[in-house]
């Protein structure tokens, strides 16, 4: 096999949770571009609509869900639907995800719990439901966690993100947990680990810590519009078929200074 076709992806569906927009809609322009029928969801109908119609400007097949994936017993209703339009799911990249911003001392517990439910439950949850009903049966399959290099250290003084940097920590360790069971099946299960990109999740810790992180980082940059592209496509595709159980940091290299 070429290496061009070894990253080609072209009919398989993928699944990509987040997808309406930031990290989740460059995910999916990539997969698309690749050659991917793409479902995507997230909460907001408006925000999925707008998704739709700039992915299939670009050429893109896409099936739009709303849901709220911390409504675990909403997920098999939302598998249900992608695989009643494609059939199968080759291809799935758990992006949705939270954060909060509160001192340790005073975290509410409803904010602990939010973060948790949708950065470490739904991944399980869906990926459980996805293996058992299309990937394991047809032994094959990729999964993608999104975590964070928030999950590989603590915060930076004045940062306050306690239940996002356990979030991503078991997210990475889901990941390699899931690899060591589901080999067998054919399935890879690897984990993105971004740096710091400019998003609405991230806006409000960027503007304390912004300039330190780039004055840091050994590439002195933030992550940008087209610096996950890459990643998810070698995790997706054929290039990646010996890798699993493993995560990749995304982030200008602020994980080794």
């Amino acid at each position: 096999m070429g290496v061009r076709a070894l990253f080609q992806l072209d009919g398989r569906v993928a699944l990509v949770t987040g997808g309406s927009r930031g990290l989740g809609l460059q995910m999916a322009e990539a997969l698309g571009e690749m050659g991917c029928r793409l479902a995507i969801t997230a909460r907001k109908t408006d925000e999925l609509d707008a998704a739709r119609a700039h992915l299939q400007g670009l050429g893109c097949e896409v099936l739009t869900v709303a849901a709220d994936l911390q409504q675990s017993d909403r997920i098999p209703a939302l598998v249900d639907e992608v695989l009643a339009r494609y059939g199968a799911v080759d291809i799935l990249v758990n992006n949705a995800g939270a954060t909060w911003g509160a001192p340790a001392e005073d975290y509410p517990d409803a904010a602990w719990h939010k973060v948790m439910n949708l950065n470490v439950s739904a991944p399980f949850f869906l990926a459980r439901e996805v293996g058992r009903r299309s990937m394991i049966p047809r032994r094959q399959g990729r999964i993608i966690n999104i975590a964070s290099v928030a999950g590989l250290r603590g915060t930076a003084p004045g940062v306050h993100t306690i239940a996002y940097n356990t979030s991503k920590a078991a997210l990475i360790n889901f990941t390699r947990t899931l690899a060591a069971e589901w080999g067998r099946y054919g399935i890879n299960v690897n984990a993105i680990c971004p740096g710091f990109f400019p998003t609405r999740m991230t806006e409000g810790v960027l503007k304390q810590v912004g300039d330190t992180v780039v004055a840091r980082a050994p590439l002195h940059r933030l992550g940008g519009d087209e610096d996950l592209k890459g990643a998810v496509v070698f995790f997706a595709s054929e290039a990646s078929r010996h890798v699993t159980g493993q995560y990749l940091a995304v982030d200008g290299g602020s994980s080794v200074v």
